[in-house]
């Protein structure tokens, strides 16, 4: 079975096939299990501590379980870039595919918000270092620009497919939890951990669904090559020691520092905004007009299934976006071009579909389905387009960065810019986001719900404008790779 991974021939052997569809599960799973936290956190604070949104506490703990795991995956996915330079792509894949599969499933069985939190950083570090590690690999396999492109650019695609099943996953979940068995720990473990309450709690059969897209992963991909690239400048004794301080260095101190204020803001928009929308659903006025006769326990499964249903739309479009992101990337060499396609278009579409869309929401048309009819409303579209807009962004640094930097440098330049960038700075706006509502309605300025899209609107509105300002700065890569 021969790789081939030169050959510039449209042809992929069975091994080129098996690496395109290994990377593209594993990126799906990567989103899976970082988009879940916008549907298990409302539930699970409400389980672990009897909170719920506009409760005191419910905003702080709201923006710990998204920044400080994602805090912690930075800072590790840092360390994991660097490794991936030092000790090889598919070694530090293997590890972190690992990590992220047993730490999602464990944390369905979390006894309390502190073991929780645990877990979520857990899944996030394994996260964070895959994703860096398999953009090395998959670059370094497919090395010449077209192929590259291609390989990069549809596998990252399917990420949004990862989205699109967690929502789905969330909303099947809600509707059929109390039918499945129940989620119980050993006596030993909760002698010590203490007992699960929430036995047939949708939020935790969600969490731990996430384990079974890695089984592929995990018995395949050890198998599957090491990049080329990579391995003969180590078996050749070539192979530069990757540095930190050489991302910094005259050379590439711009493209560091750029990559990673705009990674930082495609991140921004997506916590800061998108990943927030369950937290408004309350605001909607289709919702209010449901739930007016609902029990409590019935309002918050209504709740739980819209958020789930625009988390399906949303990632509908984004998964659009990754694809025509993926078609464009051999289309137009110009990188910031490329970026502007997106980015533009979002700067003025995110602040209208968070700041009128939601509370202003009703109903454009109805679409025929299963008998029934599907209401499309005004969120409907705006949370398509947000999704679109932002998500391609994603699939775009992941073309972008290793054409960016060194063979020595790829997996640590790539780690500074997703992780200390993206992880770090852009999901802190996650915590903004939660904490510049708190205030709002702690002062009485409105109800949680419509605070929080307001604030949406206006931190989707302040990365977006500082994002397009930043690509006017960005350098142009070379087409091929530098050794």
């Amino acid at each position: 079975m021969s790789s081939s991974p030169r050959a510039t021939s449209s042809s992929l052997s069975l091994t080129q096939w098996l690496i395109l569809i290994m990377a593209a599960i594993g990126f799906g799973f990567d989103i899976y299990v970082l988009l879940v936290g916008q549907y298990i956190v409302p539930p699970a604070l409400d389980e672990l501590l009897g909170i719920k949104p506009g409760d005191p506490g419910f905003n702080r703990w709201r923006g710990i379980l998204f920044f400080v795991p994602a805090f912690v995956g930075g800072i590790f996915g840092l360390l994991g870039g660097y490794l991936t330079d030092l000790l090889g792509r598919r070694r530090v894949l293997t590890a972190s595919i690992l990590l992220y599969a047993l730490s999602t499933f464990a944390s369905g069985y979390s006894t309390s918000v502190e073991m929780l939190l645990v877990f979520r950083c857990l899944t996030f570090i394994g996260v964070c270092v895959e994703f860096v590690a398999a953009v090395a690999w998959v670059a370094e396999l497919f090395p010449s620009h077209e192929q590259r492109e291609r390989a990069l650019g549809y596998t990252q695609a399917f990420s949004s497919l990862g989205g699109l099943g967690v929502s789905t996953v969330f909303v099947l979940m809600t509707a059929w939890a109390s039918q499945l068995p129940p989620i119980v720990l050993p006596e030993f473990l909760s002698s010590q951990l203490g007992a699960i309450t929430g036995s047939h709690a949708a939020w935790r059969y969600t969490l731990i669904s996430g384990v079974f897209p890695a089984l592929p992963l995990i018995i395949i991909r050890p198998f599957l090559p090491e990049s080329p690239a990579w391995k003969a400048k180590k078996q050749a004794g070539t192979l530069k020691r990757p540095s930190f301080r050489e991302l910094f260095a005259p050379k590439l101190r711009r493209t560091t520092i750029i990559t990673t204020i705009m990674f930082a803001c495609s991140y921004g928009a997506a916590f800061g905004a998108i990943q927030q929308v369950p937290s408004m659903v309350k605001a909607m006025p289709q919702y209010q007009e449901k739930a007016e006769n609902l029990s409590k326990p019935e309002q918050d499964k209504l709740r739980n299934q819209m958020a789930g249903q625009f988390g399906m739309v949303q990632e509908v479009g984004g998964l659009i976006g990754r694809f025509m992101l993926a078609f464009l990337a051999i289309r137009i060499l110009s990188r910031r071009s490329l970026l502007r396609v997106f980015q533009l278009p979002g700067l003025v579409l995110m602040p209208l579909a968070f700041a009128f869309a939601v509370v202003h929401n009703r109903v454009l048309f109805t679409l025929p389905f299963s008998g029934a009819g599907t209401e499309v409303t005004m969120f409907h579209v705006g949370i398509f387009l947000a999704g679109l807009c932002t998500v391609a962004q994603f699939s775009f640094w992941g073309n972008y960065l290793p054409a960016a930097y060194p063979l020595h440098l790829r997996g640590t330049g790539e780690g500074f810019a997703a992780n200390i960038g993206g992880r770090v700075f852009g999901t802190a706006f996650a915590w903004v986001t939660s904490e510049i509502a708190g205030l709002l309605t702690r002062a009485n300025f409105g109800s949680d719900a419509v605070n929080m899209a307001y604030t949406a609107a206006g931190v989707a509105l302040f990365v977006y404008l500082v994002g397009s300002i930043a690509c006017s700065f960005l350098p142009e890569p070379k087409q091929e790779l530098a050794d």
